[in-house]
């Protein structure tokens, strides 16, 4: 199939339509790019995903977001093998550039004509050369993703500090909590590792921790914006 100039596909690893996220990207994204927004568990059942995806004790794992509003924890491995099909599925409808709307670890992910963007190849290296060497406070969505995810964060000058919060729990008492307990250790800014994070939860880790907050989405938006 020819593919479209300048088609832009995005791919979650939940449901998509995604309306935390997309506002962030149509905000930055010519209005005119054709986008194809898709999800790993599009069209799933919670007991279809329970049943294909369902985290494993000792596993990497990963939470997302469902249609009807809820969360779920699934399994890392198994999602990105069912990722690689829907990139496959976006490279057939067009899709020129293919954006991952997950900042978790893919070791295996490739397009073939496809440009593949992974916010977890782009934040490390970019997040390291913002910082300048100052001492990084790392919000994840999950506890268990503060060790499977440490890997990425080798660029940084010293070791980050790590706390958990998850943007799908509304209200999210343990985020504000996360970023005071953060600065209180010596973080001298802070990032939100997951693309579930929005501008609400920036302005309440920033307001609870006194520090610049850099949220992943809205900086990958950013930079894909000049490509699309």
């Amino acid at each position: 199939m020819t593919m479209t100039a300048r088609k832009l596909g995005t791919l979650t690893i939940g449901q998509a339509p995604r309306a935390d996220i997309t506002p962030i990207l149509d905000a930055v994204i010519d209005a005119g790019t054709p986008r194809r927004h898709a999800g790993v568990l599009d069209g799933l059942s919670r007991a279809e995903i329970e049943r294909d995806f369902a985290a494993r004790p000792g596993e990497a794992m990963l939470i997302t977001k469902l249609l009807d509003g809820s969360s779920v924890i699934i399994d890392r491995s198994k999602t990105e093998a069912a990722a690689q099909a829907k990139l496959a599925m976006l490279e057939a409808e067009g899709c020129s550039t293919i954006l991952m709307l997950c900042t978790g670890h893919f070791e295996t992910l490739s397009c073939e004509r496809a440009r593949l963007i992974e916010p977890d190849r782009i934040l490390p290296p970019t997040v390291a050369a913002l910082t300048h060497g100052a001492r990084l406070g790392i919000i994840v969505p999950i506890p268990e993703q503060i060790a499977s995810e440490a890997g990425k964060w080798a660029a940084l000058g010293q070791e980050p500090l790590h706390g958990a919060a998850s943007p799908y729990a509304e209200p999210s008492p343990a985020l504000a909590e996360a970023a005071r307990d953060l600065a209180e250790r010596g973080a001298q800014i802070l990032l939100m590792d997951c693309m579930g994070f929005v501008e609400s939860h920036r302005r309440e880790a920033a307001e609870a921790s006194g520090l610049p907050v850099i949220l992943s989405n809205s900086l990958i938006a950013k930079l894909v914006s000049e490509i699309v």
